[in-house]
Parts: structure tokens; sequence; C-alpha cells
């Protein structure tokens, strides 16, 4: 039976990856990912371009699962900080059966003299991460939005390059290496705008309790040592 548009389209995605996998992702050739099919070069030019905009569609997926993942009533009652880890770590694991291939997609977008290529990648990772703020639902604006968009770009480039080398299981360094982060950046934006009015509630009810020691590990190797679970004193 002849496949559906968008299904043709996916497993011309998968085939690539494919391939890849046996190979390497610099050794794709369409041609090759046609003969495999047994389609036409023009057939896969309806709806790839060129290469590289397969790469695109596979990054597009990890968008789409990140942005599924916001829709259930669980999300929407995480924390704002545990909200941005919730979709970050489900965009990397929309990636992980196929690490080694993401990495070397990346590996050949960094290559010297790609300009044509990394330009339209810049703004890949902006879209992605203006979609990962609608799906968190941030509703900062003019000078905060900037800085915060920044904030979270670096993280979430930092995070995907970690997590790129991580083999741990359940990819947990990469989790620990991202709780952390995010922590750093919201007790920042906490120093600089205050705390929300509902954890300035919290925390007023609080001022009796030890601080929380999230912070008390050193700085020399935050990249490989687990994040200090917050420590609440027992009430009675």
């Amino acid at each position: 039976m002849k496949k559906s548009k968008p299904e043709l389209r996916d497993t011309i995605v998968d085939t690539a990856v494919a391939i890849a996998e046996c190979s390497s992702w610099e050794a794709v050739r369409l041609f090759d990912v046609a003969t495999q099919l047994n389609i036409s070069l023009d057939d896969i030019r309806l709806y790839f371009r060129e290469k590289e905009d397969l790469v695109d569609a596979w990054f597009d997926r990890a968008d789409g699962q990140m942005l599924k993942a916001s829709e259930t009533v669980i999300f929407l009652s995480l924390s704002p900080r545990e909200r941005l880890q919730h979709l970050i770590m489900t965009w990397l694991d929309a990636l992980v059966t196929h690490r080694k291939v993401t990495r070397q997609m990346i590996g050949a977008k960094l290559e010297p003299g790609h300009l044509h290529i990394q330009i339209p990648a810049i703004m890949r990772i902006s879209r992605t991460v203006q979609w990962m703020r609608e799906a968190a639902q941030r509703e900062a604006t003019f000078v905060r939005r900037a800085l915060e968009e920044t904030a979270l770009t670096t993280i979430y480039l930092a995070t995907f390059t970690y997590w790129m080398q991580d083999a741990s299981e359940n990819s947990q360094r990469t989790r620990d290496f991202l709780e952390h982060k995010l922590l750093l950046a919201e007790s920042l934006d906490h120093r600089i705008y205050g705390a929300p009015r509902n954890e300035a509630t919290v925390d007023s009810a609080e001022q009796s309790e030890p601080a929380p020691e999230i912070f008390t590990k050193t700085e020399s190797s935050p990249l490989t040592e687990p994040i200090a679970p917050r420590m609440h004193a027992k009430s009675g």
C-alpha cells in the first residue's frame, strides 16, 4: 500500500538515520535512501530540498515531543524550573536512541566553511527555545524576557553538548547537570527580580528553617557531581 505523504517523509528520515548508524552521517547519500525505499530522488526532493533538511526534520521530531509533554495536567502542576527541566530532557530523550548520529549531525554543521548551514542552525536553536518558553508558559516581557531567552539558550546548548557525550544510565549525569544550571539561573533571577508571590509566601512561612544548602558544592566540577538535594527541617 502506498504511504501517505507524512508517512513517506518520516520514512525517508528514518532510513537516512538507519544508514548513518551503519556507517556515519557523512556517508549518507540521498540516492542510497532512494534506492533502499524504491523511490526516486525526485520523490525525496518533494519533501527535502537537500540532505541538510533531513537534520531539521530530525530535530523537528524532538520539538514535537517536547510540546506534547507540556499538554498533561501533571506538567502544569510543576514549578517553572521543573517545567523547563522536563521540557529540555524530553527534547533530548526523543533523540537518545540515535545519540551517535545526532552528534555527527551537529559535527557536520560545525565544520569550517559551512556558513550556509550554520546560520540557519542558529535560527533553529532560537526557534526551539521560543517553543520551549511557550510550552513552559513563561510570561516575562521586555528586558527580563531577553535575559531569560539568553540564559535559557545558554543552558539548553550547554546541556545538549554535555548530553552528546553522556554514557550514564538514563542520561542521569545530564539530568543532574541541567538541574544544577537551572537552579543557578533561578537563584540569579530571584536576586534580580525577587521570588514570585506564591514562592515568597512559602519562603516567609519557612524563615525559621535553615536555608537549603543547594550551592555548597564547589564549582570546580559541576559537570560530574550531582546536585545536593533540598533538605527541610522536620516540624513538630
